[in-house]
């Protein structure tokens, strides 16, 4: 009987655009590289190019917030890698896989691994809030309330902070497996699973 960890290796593709290669399987599906890649130039703008309270840093917030609550949904009844089902796990699962990342024996994941389905969720509960601090100083009962103020500026620092935590780890990640997960975010394509490779995150949910 074959193993519920292990994905299956049937929808292999043809050598075809960069990053599909013959042994690759496809994993994030368009709707959400589009939502990954929107979050992340409309946070670089919001950051570092746009000054916060003007109308560009607003307009670029209220595109980050539709993008979520279409992420959100199409966490629900999206694609099979997309859903939270896939990669929402017990925190003692994520514990569990960093303690294997530490011993250097952790295993590969084609989706989501139980800390990166963490920090996919974190983020987007965290970006969830910078958008509701930001969109609440428009209002005139929070217009010039500092503590909303601050509680957006810690917000977004936050985010940037995890955001840079993130990219480290996919680099490290990259490093250690074997494959470039920046591209695969790209080209929605990654490495099949073989020998004792994860489909997902699911199964570690109960840690």
């Amino acid at each position: 009987m074959s193993s519920p960890y292990q994905a299956p290796t049937t929808s292999r593709t043809v050598a075809g655009p960069a990053g599909a290669g013959p042994d690759t399987v496809p994993v994030w599906d368009p709707l959400v590289r589009l939502f990954h890649w929107t979050v992340v130039l409309g946070i670089i703008l919001n950051s570092f190019a746009l000054e916060g309270g003007k109308s560009a840093h607003r307009y670029v917030g209220y595109v980050i917030a539709a993008a979520l609550a279409v992420r959100i949904v199409w966490g629900v009844i999206g694609s099979r890698h997309a859903r939270f089902s896939n990669f929402v796990t017990s925190p003692w699962a994520v514990l569990s896989h960093l303690r294997a990342v530490v011993a250097r024996r952790d295993r590969r994941y084609v989706g989501h691994n139980p800390a990166g389905g963490a920090m996919a969720l974190a983020l987007m509960g965290l970006i969830t809030l910078a958008c509701l601090t930001g969109w609440m100083q428009t209002l005139d009962i929070f217009w010039g309330v500092e503590w909303v103020q601050e509680a957006h500026e810690i917000t977004a620092n936050l985010i940037l902070a995890m955001a840079a935590v993130h990219v480290l780890s996919a680099i490290a990640e990259s490093v250690v497996h074997r494959e470039n997960l920046p591209l695969a975010m790209i080209t929605g394509r990654k490495r099949h699973a073989s020998g004792t490779d994860i489909d997902h995150a699911g199964p570690a949910r109960r840690g």
